[in-house]
């Protein structure tokens, strides 16, 4: 039985219904205002994507390893602590298909060490290559073997149709009146995959709201220019795969804050140590100091400077690091900020 429509994707664009993804998450995911926190805050709760482990990466996924076989093997690449990569494994080995991974060193938090080792005890792998070439050079020759490859953060015109559809869902949930149209979404930025499908998937919408990326990782990464060519090679692919036009972004469609990066990927920051205990203190949630207590910081900052309606983009999934998933997080949760 193959996978159900995803919906507000192939209401746009039907002649995607044919092409091949893998059923991984169950959508929409819902909203919550978070007025514990900030009057005229919200979350979009993509931390439930999916079982047994949610988060932002499971979209991608779904078209990434749409067209994989039992058996095969699939390979990708990413830091010690990746989720990106975590989430390849357990997804590609429920498909039947034998995951191979490759990671580097980065600078470890608690919630990166235990991402690490249930990489470790998915992929039976624990080898951390000593640099990001390293990583690359060996997924090369698995590709060039015939493994099926996976891009580091799924960021590549494939898997950012699965954030393109994350936006016409929120779009359509807007519609509904689920929640006001959000003036602003922020979300974390790493490969630049999720900042660039919502700002395609606005624009697909004619939702006027703009995109804030807070930088997670080394400039040389995520940067503006990066995020637009990921843009321009989608709209190219959507308009391949459908024969339809693709309409343009605003210029003023996506703001990179770079001010709450913290100075190494997976370092702890003051801000996010903050927001993060404010968070569970007030609503329960725990939030991952890699990406989403940056992105939180940057999203309480925003609000509390300009008015309007704020989305908070919770693509971490915290669930499987508590002991106790039905009474709330425990104070070990709370410690990894």
């Amino acid at each position: 039985m193959g996978p159900e429509p995803m919906t507000p994707l192939v209401r746009r664009f039907p002649a995607l219904e044919r092409h091949p993804r893998a059923s991984l998450g169950r959508f929409p995911t819902p909203v919550q205002e978070m007025y514990a926190l900030a009057p005229g805050l919200w979350f979009k709760r993509e931390d439930l994507t999916a079982e047994p482990l949610g988060g932002n990466k499971v979209r991608a996924l779904e078209f990434l390893l749409g067209g994989v076989r039992f058996g095969e093997r699939v390979v990708t690449v990413g830091a010690a602590g990746s989720t990106h990569v975590l989430a390849t494994v357990v997804y590609a080995r429920q498909l039947g298909a034998r995951p191979i991974v490759y990671r580097w060193r980065q600078e470890m938090n608690d919630a990166a060490r235990l991402v690490s080792e249930r990489i470790t005890r998915e992929s039976g792998s624990n080898r951390i290559e000593r640099g990001v070439i390293g990583a690359y050079a060996r997924a090369f020759a698995a590709r060039l073997s015939g493994a099926h490859w996976v891009p580091a953060g799924g960021s590549a015109p494939l898997g950012v149709l699965g954030q393109v559809n994350a936006a016409l869902e929120l779009s359509e949930q807007v519609r509904d009146r689920l929640l006001p149209r959000p003036d602003r979404v922020v979300v974390p930025l790493g490969t630049g995959g999720t900042v660039a499908g919502l700002a395609l998937g606005f624009a697909i919408a004619n939702l006027e709201t703009e995109v804030i990326g807070v930088r997670v990782v080394p400039r040389v990464v995520a940067n503006l220019a990066r995020v637009q060519r990921l843009m321009v090679r989608t709209s190219r692919l959507i308009e391949r795969l459908t024969h339809a036009p693709f309409p343009r972004t605003r210029p003023t469609a996506i703001r990179i804050a770079h001010a709450f990066y913290g100075g190494a990927y997976g370092r702890s920051t003051t801000e996010g140590a903050d927001a993060s205990r404010r968070c569970a203190a007030r609503t329960g949630l725990a939030i991952d100091p890699t990406y989403g207590a940056k992105a939180l910081a940057a999203a309480l900052a925003e609000h509390e400077k300009r008015n309007g309606t704020t989305l908070f983009w919770l693509s971490f999934d915290a669930r499987w690091l508590q002991p106790d998933r039905d009474v709330g997080i425990s104070p070990d949760v709370v410690a990894l900020t």
